[in-house]
């Protein structure tokens, strides 16, 4: 039986953002900017580029700036309008045609697994793609596209890969390989799924990264799974219950540029990097750097 089409996508957005504290405190971590663009817009565009057409936000009250900025300011862009400045109204256009937002509350957070079945409704029995918006990847490498194409042909899961290394593993969730399968492989069948694993028992170095293709079926699994590690609902323990019952795993290995703007360290690199090839700073900001010496103290 052929695949539905991914058209629809979660975005999980109601944590707190302590790491970002006191910034957070009146602002979505969400929002904070790479330069001039919030990291969960470039998340969106991904989304719109591999197309999706609908994008459901799980949030928090308090929350309320993200649908401000994806919804229309109509006083704003007529005063730019008035003064003829196109480029600035086209930067504040462009969110709003990425694709239809809608939102919905998850007033007590209790896990991504709890933010994904809060999407039952919107979902709507089809598949759904989820992309944590601390997971931004490069524009010019995909990830999304090629996990839906592997949706297409194989249906089931399908998760996001990437290959961190020994040391690294036991901070992700990480993945084992099924029997004779090629890691060397972009996609990668998958016979069981372990969170953070220590060093030495970790299955292999693949860990997963905030990327999902999820299957209809994935919340009725979800209604049917007891709280896991820290009281939570774990999205990895419903898509383990899917895999056992027979429903096909796969994963998608990233080879490309991440930027993880999840804590301080990785965001402020995320910004170097991305600032360093923005088409209004990079040339000036390339040069400063490399003149750039900081302070011996």
């Amino acid at each position: 039986m052929p695949t539905q089409p991914v058209r629809k996508a979660v975005i999980p957005a109601a944590g707190r953002g302590t790491r970002f504290l006191p910034f957070t405190k009146a602002v979505p971590k969400e929002l904070a900017p790479i330069v001039t663009t919030p990291a969960i817009e470039l998340v969106v565009a991904e989304a719109a580029a591999a197309g999706v057409t609908d994008v459901l936000f799980v949030v928090s009250p308090g929350k309320g700036a993200i649908a401000d900025y994806f919804g229309t300011d109509d006083d704003l862009a007529q005063a730019l309008r008035a003064k003829d400045k196109q480029a600035e109204l086209a930067s504040i256009e462009a969110p709003t045609r990425l694709a239809r937002t809608h939102f919905v509350d998850q007033l007590d957070p209790k896990g991504l697994g709890d933010a994904v079945a809060h999407a039952a409704d919107f979902a709507a029995g089809e598949p759904v793609a989820v992309l944590l918006p601390d997971d931004v990847m490069d524009e010019r490498d995909e990830l999304l596209r090629p996990m839906l194409d592997v949706y297409a042909e194989y249906g089931g899961v399908v998760v996001g890969l990437l290959d961190v290394g020994p040391d690294e593993i036991s901070s992700y969730g990480c993945v084992v390989p099924d029997d004779g399968a090629d890691l060397k492989a972009d996609v990668v069948p998958l016979a069981d799924l372990v969170e953070k694993p220590a060093k030495q028992d970790a299955p292999s170095t693949l860990a997963i990264i905030g990327r999902y293709v999820l299957p209809p079926e994935i919340f009725a699994a979800l209604e049917s799974t007891a709280p896991g590690a820290g009281g939570e609902i774990q999205l990895t323990d419903a898509m383990l219950a899917l895999r056992h019952s027979g429903v096909p795993v796969h994963g998608v290995v990233f080879r490309g540029r991440r930027y993880d703007t999840g804590n301080k360290l990785e965001y402020v690199k995320a910004v170097v990097q991305l600032a360093a090839r923005h088409p209004d700073v990079g040339k000036e900001f390339r040069a400063w750097l490399r003149e750039y010496e900081p302070d011996a103290d």
